[in-house]
C-alpha cells in the first residue's frame, strides 16, 4: 500500500471550487451594485423632497401674500411659478420611480447571484461527499487485494517449506 490513492475527479473538484470563488466574487459585485443603486435612490429622494418642500414653501408664501392683500400681477406670477414648481416635483417623482426600478433590478441580480453561489457550493459538496465514499470503497478494495496477496504469499511459503521438507 505504498502507492498513494488518487481520486480521479480531483481536477473537477478544483474546477468547481474555482467556480464557487467566481460566484462569490460575482455576488460581491452585485451587492456593491445594489448598494450604489440604493445610495443613488436616497440622493434622488432627497432631491425630490427638497423640490417638494420648495413648492410647499412657495404655496404658503402665496397664501400669506393673498391674506395680506397684494396685487393681482404678483399673485399671477406666484401661481405661474408655483405651477413650475409642481412640474419639477413631478419630474423628480419620475426620477425616484425610475431609480426604484433600478434598485429592484439590482436586488433581483443579487438573488440570482446568491442562487448561483448556492448551486455551485452544492456541486462541490456533492463531489466531496462522493470522494469520501469513493475513498472508503477504494480502501476496502485495497485491503481485500492485500489480503489475497498475503494469502498467496503464505500458501507459497507453505508449499515451498512442504516441498523442502521443513
Amino acid at each position: 500500500m505504498a502507492a498513494k490513492i488518487e481520486y480521479p475527479l480531483e481536477k473537477i473538484i478544483d474546477i468547481k471550487k474555482r467556480r464557487v470563488e467566481e460566484a462569490e466574487k460575482n455576488l460581491k459585485l452585485k451587492e456593491e451594485a445594489l448598494q450604489k443603486e440604493e445610495n443613488i435612490l436616497k440622493e434622488k429622494e432627497a432631491q425630490r423632497d427638497k423640490v417638494k418642500q420648495h413648492a410647499e414653501d412657495k404655496l404658503a408664501q402665496l397664501r400669506h401674500e393673498m391674506d395680506a392683500g397684494t396685487t393681482t400681477d404678483k399673485i399671477m406670477q406666484a401661481k405661474v411659478y408655483l405651477k413650475l414648481c409642481q412640474e419639477k416635483v413631478i419630474v423628480e417623482e419620475k426620477k425616484v420611480a425610475e431609480q426604484k426600478e433600478q434598485v429592484e433590478l439590482a436586488k433581483k441580480n443579487v438573488e440570482v447571484a446568491k442562487k448561483e453561489l448556492q448551486q455551485r457550493r452544492q456541486e462541490v459538496d456533492k463531489l466531496i461527499t462522493h470522494r469520501k465514499d469513493w475513498m472508503k470503497e477504494r480502501m476496502k478494495e485495497l485491503e481485500v487485494e492485500e489480503g489475497r496477496e498475503q494469502d498467496e504469499i503464505g500458501s507459497l511459503i507453505f508449499n515451498i517449506r512442504k516441498l523442502r521438507g521443513y
